[in-house]
């Protein structure tokens, strides 16, 4: 391959690279958001997090949107600092991005002061008007 046409490509590709770098950062400080606001049961993180059309998979094997899933994070109510009994974080994350597309893996880390609850989650993220948006989620308890 002559040196022109390998410039010319790497010049194609480095614009590509650095915004899936980018989207990258963006998508791993959205969940952390996410998993925060999700400790205390926040409506509002919930409703920018999930997609109107979002498929979401649940560990016990029942599927639903988001209206279903917003119905139930509302009935609960945010929780005080002081009723919060599990905090959830996140290890092994690995995302790809695909253009405006990216898929999230990573471990869901329920803790409290005497049990871990492990879970693998997969998310779809698209890129649209307002920001990453989960499209479809599935999550399977760990039992490693």
């Amino acid at each position: 391959m002559n040196k022109l046409l390998q410039a010319t490509l790497l010049l194609l590709v480095l614009p590509t690279a650095a915004y899936g770098a980018d989207a990258k950062t963006e998508i791993t400080d959205l969940l952390h958001q996410f998993l925060d606001g999700a400790t205390r049961n926040d409506a509002t993180i919930h409703q920018q997090f999930w997609a109107d059309d979002l498929v979401y998979t649940s560990s016990a094997g029942a599927r639903f949107g988001k209206t279903e899933l917003m119905a139930g994070v509302t009935s609960r109510g945010e929780l005080s600092e002081q009723d919060i009994t599990l905090r959830y974080g996140a290890d092994d994350i690995q995302i790809r991005i695909y253009d405006n597309t990216a898929v999230l893996t990573f471990t869901l880390v329920g803790q409290n002061d005497s049990d871990q609850l492990r879970f693998y989650n997969m998310g779809t993220l698209v890129q649209g008007e307002h920001g990453w948006q989960v499209v479809a989620w599935q999550a399977t308890r760990a039992t490693d």
